[in-house]
């Protein structure tokens, strides 16, 4: 990968890292579907902005938005439901790890549904390096209560099936500007789950929530949604949807790396274990390294 698309994918593991920690504060006062349809809305409305003050075209004619709606369901709304809802039992390292599944689908289903994009030894391999490198940076032990939450554990490995199905319907955009397809997306995520949300709990029914909520919801909504898919789409015309879910291995990482910078939280031995595994695992799926040490000089 080129250097600009290993710097789009820390940037975009650092912002979808922080949808965490701003989901675990938001839940907590405003229900799963209100919290994803607030997050949906706000993000949209935040790209219409942006691509009326660059003079972006927005998607035309029927085909464009039907396509545009199926990305935003299967991008958007399933998984981003499914993710707030699991949350609420289970915790951010299990969570984590969970997601980390996401290139492991990615590669399965691009494999099956694509034929210019099969699974190939180097990447099954860094796939398989990187998630081990994810348990180990977070630590075995947030794998021990696996099977207490059964449910909201398969909710989460439903939203990474979804996120790979997702990876691949998004080859249909390429070729398109990254904000024009991030704001068809969520748009049409926004438009499927507002009235669902609405029926579910009305907001006259909601208690207000505190500032520290709302400003979590604005955060989720501007960065971790409107900015992380913009950049998203622009990874993945770069260097292809399955390789741009690999984002996910970084996403950890990138939380503990902040941490260790702004919280003065220690680096401990086995998050350089775990960061060593994810980097050979990237490096594998690239692949250029390896060849170069196979090509005699």
């Amino acid at each position: 990968m080129p250097p600009i698309a290993w710097l789009l994918m820390f940037a975009l593991s650092v912002l979808w890292g922080g949808s965490f920690l701003f989901n675990r504060i938001a839940v907590a006062e405003i229900p799963p579907l209100d919290l994803v349809a607030a997050r949906l809305v706000l993000a949209a409305l935040a790209l219409l902005a942006v691509a009326r003050l660059q003079g972006v075209a927005l998607p035309a004619g029927r085909a464009s938005w039907r396509d545009h709606l199926v990305q935003g369901i299967l991008n958007n709304v399933v998984p981003f439901c499914l993710i707030v809802w699991g949350q609420k039992t289970i915790g951010a390292g299990l969570a984590s790890i969970l997601n980390a599944t996401t290139p492991i689908f990615g590669v399965v289903v691009a494999h099956v549904l694509t034929a210019d994009d099969k699974a190939t030894p180097n990447r099954v391999a860094g796939v398989a390096l990187g998630f081990l490198g994810v348990v180990v940076l977070i630590g075995v032990d947030a794998l021990r209560g696996v099977g207490e939450h059964l449910t909201a554990e398969l909710a989460i490995l439903g939203a990474t099936f979804s996120y790979g199905l997702a990876a691949v319907w998004s080859r249909r955009f390429r070729g398109r500007p990254p904000i024009a397809t991030a704001t068809g997306q969520l748009v049409s995520s926004a438009v499927v789950l507002t009235p669902l949300a609405l029926v579910a709990s009305p907001p006259w029914t909601l208690a207000m929530p505190s500032l520290g909520a709302i400003a979590a919801v604005v955060a989720l909504a501007v960065l971790s949604t409107a900015l992380a898919f913009v950049l998203f789409f622009d990874l993945s015309t770069r260097v292809g949807p399955t390789d741009t879910t690999l984002v996910t291995f970084l996403i950890p990482p990138s939380a503990i790396l902040l941490s260790a910078v702004f919280l003065g939280e220690r680096l401990e031995l086995q998050h350089l274990a775990g960061l060593a595994l994810i980097g050979l695992g990237l490096v594998a799926v690239d692949g250029r390294l390896f060849e170069r040490l196979r090509t005699p000089r």
